[in-house]
């Protein structure tokens, strides 16, 4: 199947974060042929009930190419113009999944054994497929992750700490608020402090930044509020034990819970062959896989500003350069290995 043929199936097909098995079925049938063709390994590996990591290998593989099936919400099908793919998960993350399915063939082609794929869910979650993987390494030494970098090799990327506010409040007529307590208030006042805490930057990394990317809560506007919920996330470049200490502080201070759902730390990431470097403010899969699959590299083609929105979609010449590039690599580092960072 052809690069942009293989990426509009897959656009085509709901995997939004939970809901990744059609794809994942999709995806197994399709590499069952290259699989019985070439006398590759191909596993499913369960991280939930219904939702398995696909693992490829051929021969002893030392370079494993890396990505998620999940999407973001809202799912929306593919369309095709003269230069670009559209739909959700164009670039984020399915034109990735078919250029290094792309990748995978040319370097077969060639001759080229001893590499791997690895497709894995949950990513834009919990990355609860890559803590899967994480548990079950297969001797891979490094680890070539996709996210859309406009091709360019990403030599750091920051960090996610991520929160769920909870309020809790006493219901009353709104007329007479002094007899009960508002849960929304309550998680306002501690917004507004979260929002003033000093976040730490860095030279290379830039500046920390928060999102407040939920908020919900009350029952009506003449009923005084009982519970108030919000969702937060920092994207951190350093330690993050005074951005934690800082919010128990405003959570304890204005009567609410604060619950720590996700944190990874962020990394930096070494240069190969020629490729043009950059630095990432998004948090990806490779701290959850802590090292176990080897060194990692970072880079996909497309770009992140379209990820997560309406407009998603991908450049076909960018589509068709990751081909290339991701052979290169995974022919690179079987060859000499990486250079000293």
């Amino acid at each position: 199947m052809h690069l942009f043929e293989l990426t509009r199936a897959l656009v085509d097909i709901d995997s939004t974060t939970g809901q990744e098995k059609p794809v994942a079925d999709y995806l197994f049938a399709h590499l069952s042929p290259l699989a019985a063709k070439h006398n590759a390994r191909l596993d499913r590996q369960p991280a939930e009930p219904g939702r398995d990591n696909l693992y490829l290998s051929f021969g002893d593989p030392h370079v494993t190419l890396s990505t998620h099936m999940d999407t973001v919400p809202p799912f929306f099908s593919s369309r095709e113009d003269a230069s670009h793919i559209h739909g959700r998960g164009s670039c984020d993350a399915k034109g990735i999944i078919a250029a290094m399915i792309s990748a995978a063939q040319s370097l077969l082609a060639g001759g080229t054994r001893n590499f791997a794929l690895l497709f894995v869910v949950g990513e834009e979650r919990s990355s609860i497929g890559a803590m899967t993987a994480a548990a079950s390494p297969r001797g891979s030494r490094f680890l070539i992750n996709g996210e859309p970098t406009e091709n360019h090799l990403a030599l750091g990327s920051k960090g996610a700490l991520r929160y769920e506010l909870i309020a809790h409040g006493k219901l009353a007529h709104s007329a007479y608020p002094h007899l009960g307590h508002s849960a929304i208030h309550s998680l306002l006042d501690a917004l507004e402090g979260i929002r003033a805490i000093h976040l730490p930057s860095d030279s290379v990394l830039g500046p920390s930044t928060l999102n407040v990317g939920t908020i919900s809560g009350g029952r009506a506007p003449n009923v005084i509020a009982d519970e108030a919920r919000s969702e937060i996330m920092f994207r951190l470049v350093g330690d993050p034990a005074s951005t934690r200490a800082a919010v128990r502080g405003i959570a304890a201070a204005s009567r609410i819970e604060a619950r720590e759902v996700l944190y990874c730390p962020a990394v930096r990431l070494s240069p190969l062959l020629d490729l043009p470097t950059t630095v990432v403010a998004f948090t990806t899969d490779i701290p959850s896989f802590n090292g176990s699959w080897g060194q990692p590299f970072l880079i996909g083609p497309g770009s992140i500003h379209v990820a997560h929105t309406a407009e998603e979609r991908i450049p076909k010449s960018e589509l068709t350069s990751a081909v290339d590039i991701y052979a290169r690599m995974v022919r690179q580092l079987l060859t000499t290995g990486a250079p000293p960072a």
